[in-house]
């Protein structure tokens, strides 16, 4: 591990990850195929050698903890609903990305502590790009395995605004972007958690999901964003929040880095403007 201005436990996550990514990057340039889940998303011998690595890399630490992991089943809510700490895990973020061979999918690993993210990793495992963050330790990126560590930042809103979007999702949600925004915004496609982190380092002003996501989808990616001074915040203002009940689906949400801002009302007046 290299000297981090940051404690231990987030520099062996942090190394847990490039392990992972490696792991991902070993496939990646190789021919592969393409399973189906019983959902129907798509998962590879990538995703499944990187959940190895990352289960592996968990079990070694002090503190041993469970973990909810896309690529593993997870356990009942009967088992869950008593857990207040654990891992959170998506080993391959954006696997279409790494099926279209784009460069656009991430690892992420996030701790959760009563129902919050207070610990988050992503890795961009091609660009080399790691972004790490715990509750009190500001959020921080590493262009490469070795490289000093930047502190990030997020930026007040501009204007024109600029919109990180989803790759693969399409654009939805416009209407209620011009009304919390303006019309006039740029936007920024881009996949997986890596929307996240570029308001997060202050290149986005805002994310907007229309549509199901997981919980391992935005776990690190919202500890990463929460430390760099923004927030994710469900439809009615409030804090995305982890382990809520049986279903691990988020509700729709909203990702924005200038936190002075009163997202919740300016929610709530686009809410009955359109009732």
């Amino acid at each position: 591990m290299t000297d981090a201005p940051f404690s231990t436990l987030l520099q062996q996550i942090a190394a847990i990850a490039r392990d992972a990514g490696e792991a991902i990057l070993v496939v990646y340039g190789e021919d592969f195929e393409v399973e189906r889940k019983q959902d129907h998303s798509p998962v590879t011998a990538a995703d499944l050698a990187a959940q190895r690595v990352i289960t592996a890399g968990l079990a070694k630490l002090d503190d041993v903890l469970p973990v909810i992991s896309e690529e593993a089943r997870a356990a009942p809510w009967s088992q869950r609903r008593d857990w207040d700490r654990y891992w959170l895990v998506d080993p391959l973020d954006g696997t279409r990305e790494f099926i279209k061979r784009n460069g656009e999918f991430t690892v992420n690993i996030a701790l959760i502590d009563n129902h919050q993210p207070v610990l988050g990793v992503v890795l961009a495992p091609v660009t080399g790009e790691l972004y790490a963050a715990a509750r009190g330790e500001g959020a921080w990126m590493q262009r490469q395995a070795g490289d000093a560590w930047q502190r990030i930042t997020t930026r007040k809103l501009t204007q024109p605004a600029t919109v990180a979007g989803s790759r693969s999702h399409g654009a939805s949600g416009a209407a209620l972007l011009g009304q919390l925004i303006g019309d006039d915004y740029a936007s920024m496609p881009l996949g997986s958690s890596l929307k996240f982190c570029l308001v997060a380092r202050g290149d986005a002003d805002v994310y907007l999901r229309r549509g199901a996501t997981s919980e391992w989808d935005t776990a690190a990616a919202q500890s990463v964003l929460e430390e760099a001074g923004g927030a994710v915040l469900d439809l009615a203002g409030e804090p995305l929040r982890y382990n809520r009940g049986e279903s691990l689906i988020n509700p729709e949400f909203i990702a924005i880095g200038d936190a002075s801002i009163d997202w919740k009302a300016r929610l709530q007046a686009a809410d009955l403007e359109a009732s």
